[in-house]
């Protein structure tokens, strides 16, 4: 299994070959790459400007580490932990090249992946950027977004099998309390980005990723949603980029809004130990089901990487139930029966 290795700073580029070569490279590769480095740089900018307004100190700014696979490629992770806003806040990047075993192929693929139940590695590059954001205000909620992009050559013992590629992702929030107005505005910008493209977006990736953040043990979702999707080829490379490029530049005015509304809001240890049970939630489906886990550690992945999403903190109790019209009850109810925002 490929360790990493530290760098002191991250390269120009993480490709190889003839695409590391040209700053200017129109692959898919070398453009993806491109975009996701610089949504990295503007969100990271975004949260330390909301730290900075509100007074933040020591932990207001993220702290960069850099690194890079003996088999290609690397990532720069970011992290804020402990500042005024955001209690943890994890913006990375990776840009990563390999061969994966069969049953990943079958976790990152499933509808390809029929027939591959006896064929060898598949080797593959992988690029992303992958975010969590956990604020320290109990009505501050917390935001993921991950877009990425994959190729995949044919499985080894496999001749004569296609390259494919794909790209997936989306942007959901996760709050502790329903708050309709904040709700609203993140919906809103998802279906305005959604309808650039096609109208009948929205509607189908904010189901899907309300399917997909279901915790299926507790029979309750993560959140609230958004848009999520994977495995989308279905139309030319150019404007399926361009889709995902629309998304990612979404996330800020999606978010940072909502944030700024709500990082002082007043609030009581009652309100953050909901706040905490919820996080629990939030770990549960991470290590359970979420599927980019998954293939980080059937891969090999860095795992500080893998495992930034999770809280500092979170809380479990036995048999916690809150009672029936109160604000908690409302937001475990809209997690069991989810709802259109717009």
């Amino acid at each position: 299994m490929e360790r990493e290795t530290p760098q002191a700073a991250p390269p120009p580029t993480f490709l190889r070959g003839e695409e590391a070569s040209s700053s200017s490279s129109s692959s898919a590769r070398a453009r993806f790459e491109r975009l996701i480095r610089r949504v990295q740089a503007e969100v990271c900018a975004a949260l330390e400007a909301v730290e900075e307004g509100s007074g933040g100190v020591g932990g207001g700014v993220f702290r960069e580490d850099a690194w890079t696979r003996p088999g290609g490629g690397g990532g720069i992770s970011r992290v804020l932990q402990g500042g005024r806003v955001f209690e943890k806040a994890a913006v990375n990047v990776s840009v990563v090249y390999g061969v994966m075993p069969p049953e990943a192929y079958r976790a990152a693929r499933p509808d390809a992946a029929a027939g591959t139940e006896k064929a060898g590695p598949v080797p593959f590059f992988a690029a992303g950027v992958s975010s969590v954001i956990h604020p320290n205000n109990p009505f501050a909620p917390t935001l993921h977004f991950n877009y990425r992009y994959f190729e995949t050559e044919a499985p080894q013992d496999t001749p004569g099998a296609p390259r494919q590629w794909w790209f997936g992702g989306g942007t959901d929030l996760t709050p502790s309390y329903i708050i309709e107005e904040d709700i609203k505005h993140f919906h809103g910008v998802q279906k305005e980005a959604c309808d650039k493209f096609d109208p009948s977006f929205y509607p189908k990736f904010k189901k899907w990723c309300d399917d997909y953040f279901h915790i299926k043990h507790r029979g309750e979702r993560r959140g609230v949603g958004g848009i999520f999707f994977d495995d989308l080829s279905d139309r030319d490379q150019e404007t399926v980029l361009d889709f995902v490029t629309e998304c990612a530049e979404s996330v800020i005015p999606a978010y940072i809004p909502i944030i700024e509304r709500r990082k002082d809001t007043p609030f009581t240890e009652k309100h953050r130990a909901w706040q905490q049970l919820r996080r629990g939630r939030y770990v549960e489906f991470n290590l359970v089901y979420d599927r980019g886990t998954t293939f980080g550690l059937k891969t090999g992945g860095r795992i500080e990487s893998i495992l930034v999403s999770l809280p500092l903190t979170a809380r479990w109790e036995y048999d916690h139930k809150p009672e029936e019209g109160t604000e908690e009850w409302k937001l475990l109810d809209m997690c069991i029966n989810p709802k259109e925002w717009i």
